[in-house]
C-alpha cells in the first residue's frame, strides 16, 4: 500500500489544551508524517511546548490571524495529503492511518471525513457525532446538497477531514469562499468543503477518529460569547444556498421550497444576529426576480 507524506497542519492560538493536541499528532500510528505548527498565540508558550518536542515539530510562528493563519498553515504544507488538527482538538492514534487508507482506495476521493466525539474542557464525553450508519462514498454534489438543503454541517469542523493538496492548490486562495460569498467570518469550513468536492468524491469513515472540543469557557469560535461573528454561522447557509443554485448544484424550484425554513431562521435568530436577517433579504430578493 502507498504511504503518501500526510502533513499534521496545526494553526494555533489557545494553548490551554495544545500539548493534548500535539501529543495525539505525534502519536499517529501512521508513519510517514510531517507536523506543522502555525503559532499565532500572543505568548511563547506554544513556542516553548514545540521546543520539548522538536525532534517532531516543525514549528513557524505566524502573524496572520484567524482564517488566514489556517489557509497560511495549509499552504505550507508538504505532504500529499493534509489533515487539519485544530489547537484544543485530539485525534485518534489510527486517525491518520484510516484516512490515508480511505484515500488510497479511490484517486477521485478528495475528502475524508470520519464519525467524531464532542469533549469538553474535562476531557468528557459530551455528544457522538456519527451522520451514517455505516463507511461509504458519496459524491460532492450530494454532500453539498445535503448541506445547503437541511442546513446542517454534518461533516464537522476542519479536525475531522482529510484532503489532497494538490486540490488546495487548484482551488487557491479563495479556499473560504464559495461563488460570489465570503463565508471567513461563518461557515468557512463549509465553503472550503464545497470548493474541495467540486465534481469529485467523498468518503466517510464510520469510526471514531477525532475529539472535538467544545466548552462556554474556552475562547473558541464556536462559541457565542467569544466570537463577535458567530451569527454568520446561520447567515452563511442562505447565501451558501443562493450560491449553490447559481453553481447549478440546487435546482431553482428547491430554492422556493426552502422559503418556510429560511424565513423560520430569519424569524428565531434575526433580532439576535442582523445579519441572518440581511440573508434573508438577499434570498426573498432572488425569489422575486425568479417571478
Amino acid at each position: 500500500m502507498s504511504l503518501p507524506l500526510v502533513s499534521i497542519i496545526i494553526p494555533s492560538y489557545k494553548t490551554a489544551h495544545f500539548e493534548a493536541c500535539l501529543r495525539s499528532a505525534i502519536g499517529q500510528t501512521y508513519p510517514n508524517i510531517e507536523i506543522l505548527v502555525s503559532d499565532n498565540c500572543p505568548t511563547e508558550e506554544i513556542k516553548e511546548i514545540c521546543k520539548r518536542y522538536s525532534q517532531n515539530v516543525i514549528y513557524q510562528r505566524n502573524t496572520a490571524v484567524r482564517e488566514q493563519n489556517v489557509l497560511t498553515a495549509f499552504f505550507s504544507a508538504k505532504g500529499h495529503l493534509i489533515k487539519p488538527l485544530f489547537d484544543d482538538d485530539i485525534l485518534h492514534p489510527f486517525c491518520v492511518e484510516r484516512m490515508v487508507a480511505a484515500m488510497n482506495m479511490n484517486p477521485e476521493t478528495q475528502l475524508v471525513f470520519s464519525a467524531s466525539q464532542v469533549i469538553n474542557t474535562d476531557n468528557e464525553r459530551t455528544e457522538t457525532r456519527r451522520p451514517y450508519e455505516a463507511s461509504g462514498a458519496m459524491s460532492g454534489r450530494d454532500m453539498q446538497r445535503s448541506m445547503v438543503l437541511g442546513m446542517r454541517n454534518f461533516v464537522g469542523e476542519f479536525s475531522s477531514i482529510m484532503f489532497r493538496r494538490e486540490r488546495l492548490w487548484q482551488v487557491g486562495t479563495k479556499l473560504f469562499s464559495y461563488g460570489t460569498h465570503d463565508c471567513a467570518l461563518g461557515l468557512a469550513d463549509v465553503a472550503a468543503y464545497f470548493n474541495l468536492v467540486r465534481d469529485a468524491q467523498v468518503f466517510y469513515i464510520d469510526e471514531e477518529l477525532s475529539y472535538f472540543r467544545h466548552d462556554q469557557r474556552l475562547n473558541s469560535n464556536s462559541n457565542p460569547n467569544s466570537n463577535p461573528n458567530f451569527g454568520y454561522c446561520f447567515s452563511d447557509y442562505i447565501d451558501l444556498l443562493i450560491e449553490s443554485v447559481d453553481a447549478g448544484v440546487v435546482a431553482r424550484e428547491e430554492l422556493f421550497v426552502m422559503l418556510p425554513t429560511v424565513d423560520d431562521v430569519a424569524a428565531r435568530l434575526g433580532q439576535v444576529f442582523p445579519m441572518v436577517l440581511t440573508s434573508q433579504q438577499r434570498y426573498h430578493a432572488v425569489l422575486a426576480s425568479q417571478n
